[in-house]
């Protein structure tokens, strides 16, 4: 039954709109389907903080019946109180602080993390490649588990420790009533000292916490850039220089973190003293009042335990204050960089496509990536359904930005672009991209097993078609002869990062093997094989072949041997196209392509300063 209660939020529930870049907006986007049962655990804290008011009460009462009954007779005529304080402190207190406790840590804190987690990555997953483009992976993995964290920790101790304070305070001024209407002027007038307090130290805690969080995220950023980019900094001979820039990034998070020290002591040291003036007001006071006979034992006894559960609360609900803030400082930090908007979305009329004609078309396309030169300008091209095209030029000729449009992974600043008669603008993102395959240079690979490398082309396709598609992509004989660090062989072995542990060869193999399983109708080979040495390009043009069988082709290379027998060739320069037409023709045309095709060198096209 208990595990049962752990599935009253739903933790996976997607959230409606974009987060907002607010605080209090931001926190009802990520919590948004799970107020009512945050509501349910607040009221059962509430109780709880009740309940230990309701124990003074109780004690007092006792002690006053006591000194007023014979030691003989007490419990023959007191049964009913006694019996009474036996159900409360055996039955009804443990009962309500267990149910606190299961509300907190089955129901609420194991479903806040991933539905905020889940929230905030399904939001990332969506944003250009611009915004990652700009900003360190490993940055933005710890804004988003920070972000998480941060948030559930909040509503956790708002529900475990603040619902409950509160209920406690408003039940010990009532309880200070019944002894005398100025002791609970006293305890309020103290508790509005204790918030002046609090409202000086909170927003200072909350801005050093952001200014930590975001020192924190630059070193996991600065290590992780360096953990993964390591073949790098050993072949260049700079482990000093990723080691000086990681100290850096060290040293800026240990002063953000002595900031928040500093403020932290000092907060301390005055929540200390404020909490030691309650017993002195409290219990003091009640002196006073009984030795004047306004009080009596039982009630000084109240007194005396409130007041020192008061104090004791006092560093319990401060520290947890002082939490609070120092992850709302966290979540702000993190929704600076999660939040904003989109750049590139489908318009709200988008309309999914399938089975489409595989034709491509640019018309009168311009993109500059918003800068007054580079990318492609007034290109005019059609492709045909079936019809393989190769495209050819220099580096920074505008050949892989004709593919990104294509993609639509930016939008043209002039023209259109179209896919099977459809504007791309026009149709969702995930299903045009469901409409293209792709093979490129650097072939992306997950540390995962081999089989779900393969099958990332086709989630939803059996053993069978990942072994046919490894077979026609002549990966299945090497894929057979792996085996990871963990004893994992054959398709279960796991890659390593970006596939660290296979040979060129084998990662375009691998590569070719999910374009085989995605099957889509139109095929980009973006430098598919200018990664390889040309035996190792030999060896899978079949596959290549094969590949491209009964497909919309446009092939990007440098080596001109893999594009020479396409139907079509179209050089850029300068992102225009000059040149266009077969290989023979464009040989005998004597012009940029019989230059490129004339001066490379092992198969590779040179630079431009040589092609001209």
């Amino acid at each position: 039954m208990i595990r049962r209660a752990g599935d009253l939020i739903d933790a996976f529930q997607p959230a409606d709109g974009d987060p907002p870049s607010t605080l209090g907006a931001f926190f009802r986007w990520a919590l948004a389907g799970s107020f009512p049962i945050l509501l349910i655990a607040g009221v059962i804290s509430a109780a709880a903080g009740t309940l230990e008011v309701m124990s003074a009460i109780l004690l007092g009462y006792v002690i006053d019946t006591a000194i007023g009954s014979d030691p003989e007779s007490f419990f023959t005529a007191n049964w009913g109180l006694v019996l009474l304080v036996l159900g409360f402190f055996v039955i009804a207190r443990p009962l309500f602080f267990g149910l606190s406790s299961m509300a907190n840590s089955v129901v609420v804190l194991p479903n806040l993390n991933p539905l905020v987690l889940t929230r905030l990555h399904r939001w990332t997953l969506g944003q250009a490649v611009t915004f990652f483009d700009n900003d360190f992976a490993g940055r933005i993995a710890q804004k988003q588990m920070q972000t998480a964290r941060a948030l559930t920790d909040v509503a956790g101790e708002v529900i475990n420790v603040l619902f409950f304070a509160i209920a406690s305070l408003v039940a010990s001024a009532v309880l200070l009533t019944t002894i005398n209407g100025w002791m609970a002027l006293a305890l309020c007038l103290w508790l509005f000292l204790y918030l002046l307090m609090i409202r000086w130290f909170m927003p200072r805690i909350r801005l050093r916490s952001k200014a930590r969080a975001n020192a924190r995220a630059m070193v996991t950023g600065q290590i992780v850039d360096t953990i993964t980019n390591v073949k790098t900094v050993k072949l260049f001979a700079h482990d000093a220089h990723e080691e000086t820039a990681a100290t850096e990034a060290v040293r800026s998070f240990r002063e953000r973190a002595l900031d928040y020290g500093v403020i932290s002591a000092a907060f301390r040291f005055c929540l200390m003293a404020v909490a030691g003036m309650v017993p002195v007001l409290l219990i003091g006071g009640t002196l006073w009042f009984w030795s004047n006979g306004a009080a009596s034992a039982g009630d000084i006894a109240a007194a005396g335990a409130i007041s020192i559960r008061i104090a004791q609360m006092t560093g319990w609900v401060s520290h947890v204050l002082m939490m609070i803030y120092a992850n709302i400082g966290e979540v702000e930090d993190g929704m600076r960089t999660l939040t904003p908007r989109r750049t590139l979305v489908d318009r709200a009329d988008a309309k999914a496509i399938s089975e489409i004609e595989p034709t491509i078309e640019f018309k009168d396309v311009s993109f500059a990536y918003g800068r007054q030169n580079g990318g492609v300008e007034r290109i005019d091209l059609k492709v045909n359904a079936g019809e393989k095209l190769g495209i050819v030029g220099a580096s920074g000729a505008g050949k892989s930005t004709l593919v990104s449009l294509l993609l639509r992974l930016y939008d043209t600043e002039m023209g259109r672009v179209l896919v099977g008669g459809h504007d791309v603008r026009e149709v969702t993102q995930e299903s045009l991209r469901r409409q293209i395959g792709m093979v490129t240079q650097e072939t992306a690979m997950f540390n995962r097993a081999a089989r779900d490398n393969i099958l990332y082309g086709n989630p939803g396709a059996s053993d069978a078609d990942i072994e046919a598609a490894a077979r026609r992509a002549e990966a299945h004989e090497f894929i057979l002869e792996l085996q990871d660090h963990k004893g994992r062989t054959g398709y279960d072995a796991h890659l390593g990062e970006r596939g660290v542990k296979l040979s060129g060869g084998q990662r375009q193999r691998i590569a070719l093997a999910r374009a085989f399983l995605k099957d889509a109708p139109i095929l980009v080979l973006d430098e598919a094989t200018s990664a390889l040495d040309s035996e190792v390009e030999a060896s899978i043009q079949s596959a290549l072949d094969q590949v491209m069988e009964g497909k919309t082709v446009l092939a990007i290379a440098h080596r001109l041997s893999t594009i020479a027998r396409m139907d079509r060739i179209v050089v850029l320069d300068d992102g225009r196209i000059v040149e266009e037409g077969a290989h023979e023709e464009l040989l005998d045309a004597g012009g940029l392509y019989a230059r490129f095709w004339h001066r490379q060198s092992g198969g590779f096209i040179g630079v431009r300063e040589a092609a001209e």
